[in-house]
Formats: structure tokens, C-alpha cells, sequence
């Protein structure tokens, strides 16, 4: 079983790159550190439904 850490991750990048945005971007306009957001796409971090929030509407 994957961990929903990792696939939540991999979709944030795929529809980022998607987007043609940057990670820095995505981080600046939901207002989140930029390694944050790193480790979010990398499956390291465990966001809270508000950052999720944040980073769709991002």
C-alpha cells in the first residue's frame, strides 16, 4: 500500500507542471515556504487540509 503522502505529492506536481508553474510560485501564492512545499511534493511533509486548501487554489 502506498503512502497517501506520496500520491497526494505526485498529483501536486503533475497538475503544477501541468500549469507550467514553479514550485516557488505555487509556494508564493499559498503563501508557504518554499521547502515546505518541497517536501510536500516529495511525500516528506504532512500538510494540513488548510495548506491543501492554500496550494489548490494556488
Amino acid at each position: 500500500m502506498q503512502d497517501w503522502r506520496r500520491i497526494v505529492g505526485a498529483n501536486i506536481r503533475r497538475l503544477r507542471k501541468d500549469r507550467d508553474l514553479t514550485q516557488e510560485e505555487v509556494a508564493f501564492r499559498a503563501k508557504i515556504d518554499l521547502t515546505y512545499m518541497s517536501g510536500i511534493e516529495r511525500g516528506k511533509r504532512n500538510p494540513s487540509l488548510l495548506v491543501m486548501v492554500r496550494i489548490a487554489k494556488a
